[in-house]
């Protein structure tokens, strides 16, 4: 078995690697050129210090990591291990994870994250056998919405841009990889203010577009309440986008996060559950 960089591979081998990997996954994941490349720049992932096992020159296993720094802390992400189905079983995996936890010493993490399907109870197991603990249940949720909006509330908006969220003193950091801000520079987000000018509430979001220039659907990626917030001004926030009913979908929302139970209360329907998964580094 031979270690390689992603950086070192050709695109068609790395391809390989992520698409056999995933064959028969519990959600269809399959890349092309420009979907793969497309998420390694969203994702900020790192093709250096992402690797690929070998068989001779068969790709049999990979892990795409990316490393950020949140909340003072290097976090490391594996964003996805897959390995080719003629290989599971016979230790690639085993192999694969202590490759990436001797990358996280080497780049000075201090806590490794990554998700799971929950049904996917051989993948948790292998992670757990590697230090990580559950820490979170996260939901995609989908379904039509509309926002009933009787009486305009004293609520005020701000729009701006997702790099600007981390310098607001309220941002809450710590949110699965896919849903920061730094993955979604291409999104919007809203602040929201009660009459007394205190935060109640943000959103980051991606409004996609149909053919006629009007809204196909809306992707949240954060919708959190503060203190001053309340699950009624939901329908406020959402109606700053459209009052129109709309496809809504939520990608890795806490379960825990109050708009998840509104939301499932409205019409969204649960169509995927993950479970998010901590490392402390050293």
């Amino acid at each position: 078995m031979e270690i390689k960089t992603v950086s070192q591979c050709t695109l068609a081998e790395v391809l390989k690697a992520w698409n056999k990997g995933f064959e028969g996954y519990f959600v269809q994941i399959e890349m092309n050129e420009e979907m793969f490349l497309n998420r390694l720049v969203k994702e900020g992932l790192s093709p250096e210090l992402s690797i690929i096992a070998f068989d001779r020159n068969n790709p049999v296993g990979i892990v795409l990591n990316g490393f950020r720094e949140m909340d003072g802390k290097k976090i490391a992400w594996n964003g996805g291990t897959g390995i080719s189905p003629d290989y599971r079983g016979q230790g690639v995996s085993r192999v694969l994870m202590e490759e990436t936890n001797a990358i996280y010493e080497s780049e000075n993490v201090e806590v490794a994250t990554l998700e799971a399907i929950k049904e996917n109870k051989i993948a948790i197991a292998l992670y757990e056998k590697h230090g990580y603990t559950i820490t979170n249940k996260l939901l995609f949720l989908s379904g039509e919405y509309e926002a009933k909006v009787e009486e305009q509330a004293a609520i005020h908006v701000e729009t701006i841009r997702p790099e600007q969220l981390p310098y607001l003193f309220f941002y809450q950091e710590d949110v699965p990889w896919q849903c920061s801000w730094q993955s979604n520079k291409q999104g919007e987000a809203k602040v929201f203010f009660n009459e007394n000018n205190e935060a109640i509430g943000y959103m980051l979001y991606k409004i996609v577009w149909d053919t006629d220039g009007a809204i196909d659907h809306i992707v949240l990626y954060q919708l959190v309440l503060l203190e001053n917030g309340m699950v009624e001004h939901i329908p406020h926030f959402i109606a700053s986008i459209t009052n129109h009913k709309v496809n809504l979908a939520t990608v890795n929302f806490l379960a825990s996060n109050p708009a998840a139970s509104y939301l499932m209360e409205n019409g969204l329907e649960v169509k995927t559950e993950q479970v998010q998964m901590k490392k402390k580094m050293g």
